[in-house]
């Protein structure tokens, strides 16, 4: 029987992530829900958009279960602010794995995580909570990716490597075997990390270099 689901969000990413709800789980999306504030219209595509502060009184913990469908605006803050608030009232989260996706028999996957199409994680991997691997990275041995981390698509990330709380990594960036990300970091698009990063720096380049004078919080995702 599909177990009622709720998508916290309205935007592109949350459409995304109802079709793969939908078509490739157990799943089924029962409404959308936004702050107050933020509501155009009551009906999204035929479903429901519920203000978030009254989210438990119509879709209490106890009937369904939620999925932060945010990506990685604000350094992934926005999606962490709600992924908490939402444990804290009570709701159990979500995670997605594609069926096309492959993940050894042994990967940890936290909640509210969202592994699209053609990702390949190897033995040992863990990735924690409230993390989102798009579609076609290949994620090394014995890795650990931490909690609130954004990947983007065909990133290469060897194995033994630690990418830090709250990071964003690019289009096609590629680390090397050992590489620790610091927390907060942005690694750009095609970078080739070689050295460990310092928290909340912006890296791009080949060797990646921090960008000078440049924070990661002043980036717009």
């Amino acid at each position: 029987m599909p177990r009622s689901l709720v998508l916290i969000g309205a935007g592109e990413f949350a459409q995304i992530a109802r079709e793969y709800f939908e078509h490739d789980s157990d799943y089924d999306v029962v409404a959308l829900s936004v702050e107050r504030d933020y509501i155009d219209q009551a009906q999204s595509d035929g479903l429901l958009v519920v203000a978030y502060e009254e989210l438990d009184a119509i879709y209490p913990p106890s009937e369904v279960e939620v999925f932060v469908a945010i990506p990685a605006s604000q350094l992934n803050r926005l999606r962490t602010r709600f992924y908490l608030d939402a444990k804290r009232r009570g709701y159990r989260c979500a995670s997605y794995v594609s069926t096309h996706a492959f993940v050894w028999r042994n990967v940890q996957i936290g909640e509210n995580s969202f592994i699209f199409e053609n990702n390949v994680i190897q033995p040992f991997v863990r990735i924690g909570n409230n993390c989102i691997l798009w579609s076609g990275n290949h994620v090394g041995h014995r890795t650990v990716i931490h909690d609130n981390v954004f990947v983007a698509s065909h990133a290469v990330i060897s194995g033994y490597c630690d990418i830090g709380e709250g990071s964003f990594i690019g289009v096609n960036a590629t680390f090397n075997d050992h590489v620790k990300i610091a927390p907060d970091s942005v690694i750009g698009a095609g970078a080739l990390v070689t050295r460990n990063t310092e928290p909340g720096r912006v890296y791009v380049g080949s060797p990646a270099r921090p960008l000078p004078d440049r924070s990661s919080f002043d980036v717009t995702l």
